[in-house]
Formats: structure tokens, sequence, C-alpha cells
């Protein structure tokens, strides 16, 4: 288990790191839905954007712990 991460002489906790990854795999999949017109069935985009992006977050974490 990984408690910190040694940055370029600046100690972060790792969840800085898994909250970064998560924001590359999320970017992607919000414009490819965009693209699409995904939105125009979403009730509320920003919501699902913020619940998109926590399932990202959670799958990083399962995956690099």
């Amino acid at each position: 288990m990984i408690k910190e991460v040694d940055l370029l002489g600046v100690f972060v906790p790792p969840l800085l790191l898994y909250v970064a990854l998560a924001g590359l795999i999320w970017l992607p999949l919000r414009v490819a839905l965009e693209r699409a017109g995904f939105y125009r069935l979403v009730w509320h985009p920003a919501l699902f954007n913020l619940a998109a992006y926590a399932i990202a977050l959670a799958g990083v974490v399962a995956v690099l712990k």
C-alpha cells in the first residue's frame, strides 16, 4: 500500500494521483457522450457528469489498490 508519492520533491497523497488519472479517463468519455448526443437523454447533465466521474475514480482506486 502506497502511503505517499514523491512528486518532484513534494510528497503528495496517492488519492491526488488517483483523481488525476480518473480525470484523464473521464474527459474523453464525456466528450464522446456529448458528440453522440447522449446528454439529450439525461435529465441533469451536471449531476450525470459528477456520478460518471465518481464511478471512474472508484474504478481507478479499486484497480490500483
